[in-house]
């Protein structure tokens, strides 16, 4: 198995679990080395065990030299692309579309008997129904037009047995952007003792799945599913911003409300650049007090949210088709418990302030 982004989110819990639970032997991956990426103590002998290969994917004679001494590999699972929000289109054009289909390229040149891409779900229409894989697309994030390029792309790749995943929101252990800054919120309002405000209202679907889920999903098509198939991933939570403010809620002890339409859209109109200024100023400065205050000088943690989620954009998807593949999701809902698990995964790692859980 070639695990490329490895020490990523959903790179080291896939590493994770397929060297823990002995599915495969595993060459994992990544520009960032594992003793530079956060990982915990358990997370790191993982690695140990791993063949762990740095490389700089964006370049493809880098990208040929993990086939090099007549290696070979079944499966080439692909997690390695840009995946901060507010760059430019070159960035994401070469650290996207370009870095994805030169991993293809290089694998269907290998005879891999399959290629798996980590696309995303926002590179639907954002509507609140869901969309099933054949649901009309619109991306609406700069990183969802060039993954939505690199699906594309990827028919064009002479070949290449793939299969395409596009995960909905993506929490647990280790994530940082997907529901990871509403729970550093969270505690930033418990930390100020003040009601948590969103924008937009509590129905803003936030559709999640568990990056336990995901690893699986991604173990399960190796060898199930056919060439060119799409599958959405999703959990029955059908989750919305309220759903998530609930938990919030119970997880910190605070109280939470909305904006509503009518004060969110007269923010918007002000603009987004100045909206977002205006959200991450309320929280960046306080997370920088709590951090401090629990002697952490460094962490990879931040509340900061760029303008492009932000907006009313819904993202909601139905991912029951890979159940006919003989999937089933083993976190069906979201539940206070699995938020508490990622505070205290960070916790321990001294990268988020202990204290502040209810």
């Amino acid at each position: 198995m070639l695990v490329l982004g490895a020490t990523g989110f959903i790179g080291r819990n896939l590493v994770e679990f397929l060297i823990s639970g002995n599915h495969a032997n595993v060459t994992a991956v990544d520009k960032q080395l594992p003793n530079c990426a956060y990982l915990s103590s358990g997370e790191e002998a993982l690695f140990e065990r791993a063949n762990f290969v740095q490389k700089n994917l964006v370049n493809p004679a880098a990208i040929a030299t993990l086939w090099d001494d007549g290696k070979q590999y079944d499966y080439v699972i692909n997690l390695a692309a840009e995946t901060k929000y507010g760059h430019n289109d070159e960035v994401y054009n070469e650290r996207v579309r370009h870095l994805s289909l030169s991993c293809a390229t290089e694998a269907a040149k290998h005879n891999v008997k399959r290629f798996i891409e980590v696309s995303t779900a926002q590179v639907y229409e954002a509507t609140n129904k869901p969309k099933t894989e054949k649901g009309s697309l619109d991306p609406w994030t700069n990183i969802a037009k060039y993954k939505l390029a690199v699906e594309e792309g990827l028919k064009d790749v002479s070949g290449l047995d793939y299969v395409i995943v596009r995960p909905a929101i993506v929490y647990g252990p280790g994530d940082k952007a997907g529901v990871g800054p509403r729970i550093i919120c969270g505690a930033i309002y418990k930390y100020l003792n003040k009601p948590m405000k969103l924008l937009w209202n509590a129905d803003l679907k936030l559709n999640t799945v568990h990056v336990t889920d995901v690893v699986r999903a991604l173990w399960h098509l190796c060898t199930h599913g056919e060439k060119g198939d799409i599958y959405n991933l999703a959990d029955k939570n059908d989750t919305d911003q309220g759903k998530i403010n609930k938990h919030l809620e119970v997880l910190f002890g605070i109280k939470t409300k909305f904006a509503g339409k009518m004060l969110s859209a007269a923010a918007q109109k002000l603009g987004m650049e100045h909206v977002t200024s205006t959200v991450n100023d309320k929280h960046v400065a306080p997370w920088s007090r709590m951090t401090k205050d629990k002697g952490i000088e460094i962490t990879p943690l931040s509340p900061y949210l760029d303008k492009e989620l932000l907006g009313n954009t819904h993202l909601c998807i139905d991912g029951s088709a890979i159940e006919s593949t003989g999937f089933s999701y083993g976190v069906p809902v979201v539940t206070t418990e699995k938020l508490r698990e990622w505070v205290e995964y960070y916790e321990k790692l001294k990268l988020f302030p202990a204290g502040y859980l209810a």
